[in-house]
């Protein structure tokens, strides 16, 4: 029992000393000086971060590599230097693509036309057949149901027939649109 009180008493004379000199109740350090008259200087202090006021996304308008650097990360520039120098690279090659893909348009085109003139023969017909059928059924030569059946093919190829415009101008379009990328 006295060694356990030989161990305790000197932990809670420690644990006390520690409390009142760093703890909340330690003494509050005061620094005393005099009191002057001065101009007060204004000081700019914070943390953050410093930005650009202006940033721009500068890239080529055609493929290429990167031939020469003439700045370097955080140099300042002006309107209109010089910022490096590429070296068009496959020019050929995007030429023969382009040639190919005009070509390739105009086929489409083409087809698209030779579609458009199918599905026209093909709603003269059917419109021609809707027509003799519905003559046809006046007379009581053929049934109803044989009539609507001929309306049905001739609005059949009215849908085919508007379709088919519809992809020649969607065909044109792109022809145009290479012709323009190509520039003429």
């Amino acid at each position: 029992m006295l060694a356990l009180l030989a161990v305790i008493l000197p932990l809670l004379a420690l644990m006390i000393y520690v409390a009142l000199r760093s703890g909340p109740l330690a003494p509050i350090p005061v620094t005393v000086t005099t009191a002057e008259s001065r101009s007060i200087a204004p000081a700019l202090f914070g943390i953050g971060t410093v930005e650009a006021r202006f940033t721009y996304r500068i890239g080529p308008t055609v493929a290429g590599r990167i031939k020469r650097v003439e700045v370097q990360v955080g140099d300042k520039v002006q309107a209109g230097q010089l910022l490096g120098e590429m070296d068009p690279v496959d020019l050929d090659d995007r030429i023969a693509a382009q040639d190919a893909a005009l070509k390739r348009a105009e086929s489409v085109v083409l087809a698209a036309g030779a579609q458009v003139r199918e599905t026209l023969v093909r709603k003269s017909y059917a419109e021609n057949q809707a027509s003799r059928y519905e003559q046809l059924l006046q007379v009581r030569s053929v049934s109803e149901e044989a009539v609507d059946g001929k309306r049905q093919e001739r609005q059949v190829t009215e849908a085919g027939f508007a379709a088919a415009r519809a992809n020649l101008d969607a065909a044109r379009q792109e022809s145009a649109r290479i012709h323009a990328d190509r520039g003429g």
